[in-house]
């Protein structure tokens, strides 16, 4: 399995850094996510944290080296990162549940899957064509699906998402997939802090123009521009697939390369707890962030000894 990734954070305008991202893998199958602590809620890095890292443990416990069925893990995985987060807040008496939105897509063999809770949101994109997107769980969209059938009203908040990790009740999750992929597909995965200022077209346009390297730094950029002082977090993962296991990559691969591990490794930039939602186990977001530049250095690094 070879691919490239590329993952950036950054805080905007608010006070910390809600965002988490990651990914992880195996020799054949690879999982990548991001989730969006709600705010309004308590501990929202806490929430999103959580979450991956409950996503990450099942994908190690259960990746050997494939998932045998993608979609029960991805539905399985992302309400046991809900459950994990009832867990939380019951263990520690807080008065409410802190919440998170995520999004996680898995690629084994020629295929993908992708799964999501909220409004942090997959963007599937070939040749400058946007193939798919993740449809918010908000009522904004849910008002443009059932419009002409059920009218929502004009007196309810569409932006307001009706369900994410934490909720009282049991969160809604979409699940798509078997997707074939094609070298060079690219799957981008984001907070609201980018889709929220710029425009789907754009979004898949500058992907499709640029290297993932340069087009995702400056789609982040362009975000925090557009949104000013008031920016909130903008995050951002993106993966170019270039080819299966037993598949040449055309070209010199830029990325990762996996037909080398053995059945039992795992690799995994996903931070481990020593224990669920252990707050002391959180990055700070100068941690977070020198700890994706240094992600980042290794990998672009790691294509320069190859080329």
């Amino acid at each position: 399995m070879r691919f490239s990734v590329y993952q950036i954070s950054r805080r905007g305008g608010r006070e910390k850094n809600e965002d988490r991202m990651g990914y992880c893998y195996t020799r054949d199958s690879g999982l990548f996510a991001l989730a969006d602590g709600m705010g309004g809620h308590p501990e929202g890095e806490v929430a999103s944290q959580l979450s991956l890292q409950t996503l990450a443990g099942a994908f190690q416990n259960e990746a050997k080296p494939t998932l045998k069925d993608v979609r029960r893990f991805l539905n399985e995985a992302v309400l046991a990162g809900h459950h994990a987060l009832l867990r939380y807040a019951t263990e520690r008496a807080l008065m409410d549940t802190p919440r998170t939105t995520l999004v996680a897509c898995v690629m084994q063999g020629r295929e993908a899957w992708w799964a999501h809770c909220g409004d942090s949101r997959l963007y599937f994109v070939r040749g400058g064509k946007l193939l798919a997107r993740t449809r918010d769980h908000s009522y904004s969209e849910l008002q443009e699906s059932l419009v002409g059938v059920v009218p929502l009203g004009d007196k309810v908040n569409r932006n307001v998402l009706f369900t994410c990790l934490g909720s009282p009740g049991k969160p809604v999750v979409d699940i798509v997939g078997p997707v074939s992929l094609q070298p060079g597909d690219r799957v981008l995965l984001c907070s609201d802090g980018l889709w929220g200022s710029i425009e789907d077209e754009d979004i898949t346009r500058q992907l499709a123009s640029l290297p993932i390297t340069e087009s995702v730094p400056e789609l982040v950029e362009e975000a925090l521009r557009i949104a000013g002082e008031k920016s909130d977090n903008v995050t951002v993962l993106t993966v170019e697939w270039e080819s299966a296991e037993d598949e040449e990559a055309e070209g010199d691969s830029a990325g990762i390369r996996t037909e080398e591990l053995g059945d039992d490794v795992f690799a995994s930039t996903i931070q481990s707890a020593v224990g669920p939602g252990n707050p002391d186990d959180l990055l700070d977001d100068d941690e977070i962030e020198r700890s994706i530049r240094e992600i980042n250095e290794a990998i672009k690094r790691s294509a320069q000894k190859r080329s």
